[in-house]
């Protein structure tokens, strides 16, 4: 019900709805549309616009095929952030998001260098990417230090994948910009691609998982879909530079 195709489609508002749905089920099957809109903050508009998204012709069908849906799931584990890393692989299924993968190797073959970007939880991931990207043959370097100094000559027929979770993260933005002015291709890893990071960014790749903090403050969500990301964009690559 929830592919990346659909999920893609979705705007700003439109993935409140989904978030809600994705962090509520319990409440959602017994909610008025009324409800579900006040509780995610949209209008009803917006909430019959994601329903018409997920080829139902109205709210009333929405739970219907959405009862469907978590009965036809009701197996799954239910564990602290199951739900969500469940609906991306399912959503990882199909051979848009395989277009999507290979479009991400060819860049990355027809590039002479890649450097991994990323600050905080993303800045480790970044040094996983390129170790493994090095490991499968393609050798990459990672900056995790916000201030790291960009260059032309680093630049220079390079490839910059940056991670970030919101592609909202001021110092992320700013290496993008720099990495663009020097005329480097941007490649970008988010959670939405809608953020200003990935409008940046020559091409994206988003996995869809709400953000999840503690007060308010710390940033505890999944990184599972990256890494998942990551190495089959590796093993890939792996194969064609073989």
């Amino acid at each position: 019900m929830f592919t990346h195709t659909t999920i893609t489609r979705l705007n700003g508002l439109e993935m409140r709805v989904y978030q809600y749905v994705i962090k509520n089920k319990d409440k959602v099957m017994y909610m008025t549309i009324r409800e579900l809109a006040d509780a995610a903050e949209v209008s009803t508009t917006t909430v019959l616009r994601f329903c018409r998204k997920l080829n139902c012709s109205g709210y009333s069908e929405f739970r219907v095929r959405f009862k469907l849906y978590l009965e036809q799931n009701s197996i799954q584990p239910v564990n602290f952030g199951s739900s969500e890393i469940i609906s991306f692989f399912k959503g990882t299924n199909n051979s848009e998001f395989d277009d999507l993968i290979d479009r991400a190797v060819d860049i990355i073959c027809s590039s002479e260098r890649i450097v991994f970007i990323g600050v905080g939880t993303s800045g480790a991931l970044a040094k996983y990417g390129a170790r493994f990207f090095s490991n499968v043959g393609k050798f990459s370097n990672h900056i995790d230090d916000p201030y790291f100094p960009v260059t032309r000559d680093m630049a220079n027929n390079a490839l910059a994948i940056m991670l970030s979770v919101s592609g909202e993260t001021e110092e992320i933005l700013r290496f993008a910009s720099q990495f663009s002015l020097h005329h480097c291709k941007v490649m970008s890893i988010t959670s939405h691609e809608n953020s200003s990071l990935a409008k940046l960014a020559d091409f994206n790749l988003s996995w869809h998982i709400p953000p999840m903090r503690v007060s308010d403050a710390y940033d505890i969500t999944t990184q599972i879909p990256v890494i998942y990301i990551l190495e089959t964009i590796g093993r890939r690559l792996a194969i064609k530079i073989a």
